[in-house]
C-alpha cells in the first residue's frame, strides 16, 4: 500500500523590496492507497472479484479460466488482511493476536506483467483504493463485541471519507475458501 497524495500548493507574500511578507504551506490532499498484490494461489473466482473481467466456464458451467479485457473502473471489491502479531499477546487470555487490515473499496484492478517459465507462477494485480464504500461495520465477525471475546463486525461504522481502518484482534481470520462464498449483510452495517 504506497501513499497517494498531492502535495498543495504553497502560498508566499513578497513585499515590492523583495521580502517576504507571508508564507502560507500548501495543504496536502489525500487521494487513497495505490496497491499491489502478488498472488500465489489463483482462482478464476478470485481475479473475476479483483478485477472486473468475467470467468471463463466449463460444460458444466464451472470456474476454469478467466478473460483479460478492459480496466472496470465501475466495479470494486473490499479486501480484508490478517497479519498475526508475533510476540506476546496483550490481552488477558488471548489465544493469538492479528493485526488486522480493512480497504473498503478497492478499484481498477489491472494484472500485471505474466511470466510463464519453469517455476511458479504467480499473478500480480494493482489498483487503487476510493474513500466510503458504504462498508459500515461490515458483514464479518472481525473483533470480539463483549468481554467474554463473542466475535462480532466493528463496533463503529467507518467513515464516509476513509480509505483504510487498521487495528489488532484477536478474533481469527476465517478458514480460506477458494468458491464464491456470499456477503450476509449484518443489521449493523447501516
Amino acid at each position: 500500500m504506497n501513499n497517494n497524495s498531492d502535495d498543495g500548493d504553497d502560498i508566499e507574500y513578497k513585499a515590492a523590496n523583495g521580502k517576504v511578507c507571508g508564507f502560507k504551506r500548501g495543504c496536502p490532499t489525500f487521494r487513497g492507497f495505490d496497491l499491489e498484490l502478488n498472488i500465489f494461489s489463483v482462482s478464476p473466482e478470485l481475479i473475476e472479484i479483483l478485477t472486473g473481467n468475467p470467468v471463463y466456464l466449463d460444460y458444466a458451467g464451472n470456474p476454469i479460466g478467466f478473460d483479460t479485457c478492459s480496466i472496470q473502473c465501475n466495479t470494486g471489491f473490499a479486501l480484508e488482511l490478517w497479519a498475526e502479531v508475533l510476540g506476546e499477546e496483550c490481552a488477558d487470555g488471548a489465544e493469538g493476536q492479528w493485526l488486522y487490515f480493512l480497504l473498503p473499496w478497492v478499484t481498477n484492478g489491472l494484472l500485471g506483467d505474466l511470466e510463464i517459465g519453469s517455476e511458479a507462477v504467480t499473478l500480480q494485480v494493482t489498483g487503487s483504493t476510493k474513500a466510503g464504500g458504504s462498508w459500515g461495520v461490515g458483514p464479518y465477525d472481525v473483533q470480539p463485541i463483549d468481554a467474554a471475546g463473542t466475535p462480532g463486525p466493528m463496533l463503529t461504522p467507518l467513515g464516509p471519507s476513509c480509505h483504510r481502518r487498521t487495528f489488532i484482534t484477536s478474533t481469527p481470520p476465517p478458514l480460506p475458501s477458494c468458491d464464491y462464498q456470499p456477503v450476509v449483510c449484518n443489521s449493523m452495517s447501516v
